[in-house]
């Protein structure tokens, strides 16, 4: 493995520029151009009818607004929320099993607290925040009578048999992944892939293990030093660093899918639900940025899995910013035409980051390998009907 394209495209696709800056066009006029209309109609009023009946008519809108309960499009963007949020629990809680705080599998917990010796609580904590989300959206539609979201039915996958892997057959497979790194570029970009910029992967891991594959390759007594020495321990280190770049991979998709969400919300509790959650699966990325970055800089740099041949350079050796690993906070970028570059979540537009964007996401990370055209068939379903939602007045 190599590292490719280190530092971010900034050639922009005429074609994707075309399509992000109609979709960012017409959330804009749906979220700010309503909001101007409406101010610019009140003060047209005040004119004419005075302070005391437009504070009367604003109190009253105010009230309209509080009281007006979710749309079919609310409870279609929760629906594939919950679906997403359950699909999060189940691959968490493989790793907890692994490595959280009551994880089994020592060799696994001892290369994970190569990247940081916090690792265990970190992942059992992820754990218990998107097992909550998942509880809550559903408990929240049944509360509103509209159906939950169960996808019991499909969990049909066997479990890694080493040890910490369990019984339990889970929805998602952690066992050969293509783990999208390109997030890693993109957040130290000037750049937006809202409006056509594209990004390399910053490691190329592809067909990988993030979770032990089998106790035959569990180094023994679970010793992981820096660097590893024996093949069993190269191995064990690089399904660990595979793990680090994965957990900021899901957690990226997640706060970029809750901000798109957030902008097709009608009702102010559901954006209320939608946006609170989304700050914290925002704040879970920040984490594992961080922790990801350790995998690629001394002194763990440099291990090489030796069954795949997966490799984890030093990006500090790279050059630049592009690829520094304690710049771990989101570069200002392009955000509003005509505005100033600005700290953001990106992307945020439906083609990129919306429901089906991220149903395809997670299919091209092979975390579905092994699931049935049904649950293929039920979770596009989910992600078509949350993307047609739109932000009633």
């Amino acid at each position: 493995m190599t590292v490719q394209d280190l530092r971010a495209t900034t050639r922009a696709n005429d074609a994707g520029q075309e399509r992000g800056n109609d979709e960012l066009q017409t959330l804009w006029s749906k979220v700010v151009g309503r909001r101007s209309f409406l101010r610019q109609a009140g003060l047209a009023g005040a004119a004419v009818t005075g302070a005391g009946a437009v504070t009367a008519a604003g109190a009253s809108a105010k009230a309209h607004r509080a009281s007006a309960g979710p749309t079919e499009g609310d409870f279609a963007i929760l629906r594939f929320l919950a679906a997403a949020e359950l699909i999060e629990s189940d691959l968490w809680e493989q790793y907890a099993g692994f490595g959280g705080v009551d994880g089994a599998n020592d060799a696994y917990i001892a290369a994970l607290e190569n990247l940081d010796s916090d690792m265990p609580q970190y992942i059992s904590d992820n754990t218990d925040d998107e097992e909550s989300h998942a509880a809550f959206i559903n408990a929240y539609l049944r509360s509103k009578g509209q159906r939950e979201v169960n996808l019991d039915a499909f969990r049909t996958l066997r479990p890694s048999t080493a040890t910490g892997g369990g019984n339990a057959k889970r929805l998602t497979n952690l066992k050969s992944l293509n783990v999208d790194t390109s997030w890693y570029l993109r957040y130290r970009a000037t750049t937006n892939p809202d409006f056509g910029a594209t990004f390399g992967q910053a490691v190329t891991i592809n067909n990988q293990p993030a979770i032990p594959l089998s106790d035959t390759e569990t180094p023994p007594g679970g010793s992981a030093p820096v660097p590893p020495t024996t093949r069993a321990q190269q191995r064990m280190q690089a399904i660990a660093n595979t793990a680090g770049f994965h957990f900021a991979m899901i957690e990226q998709g997640g706060s970029s899918l809750y901000t798109t969400m957030a902008l097709k919300v009608t009702s102010l509790e559901v954006l209320r639900i939608v946006v609170a959650i989304g700050g914290v699966e925002t704040n879970h990325f920040s984490l594992w940025h961080d922790k990801a970055g350790n995998a690629v800089a001394d002194p763990l740099a440099g291990v090489t899995d030796p069954v795949t041949g997966v490799s984890f350079p030093n990006l500090n050796n790279s050059g630049g910013e592009a690829t520094q690993t304690n710049l771990i906070l989101p570069e200002p970028c392009e955000f509003i035409p005509g505005l100033p570059d600005c700290s953001v979540v990106r992307p945020t537009i439906d083609s990129l980051a919306g429901a089906m964007a991220a149903v395809r996401g997670l299919t091209a990370d092979r975390l579905f390998d092994g699931q049935s055209a049904t649950f293929f068939k039920t979770i596009s379903r989910l992600a078509r009907e949350a993307d047609a939602a739109e932000r009633g007045l």
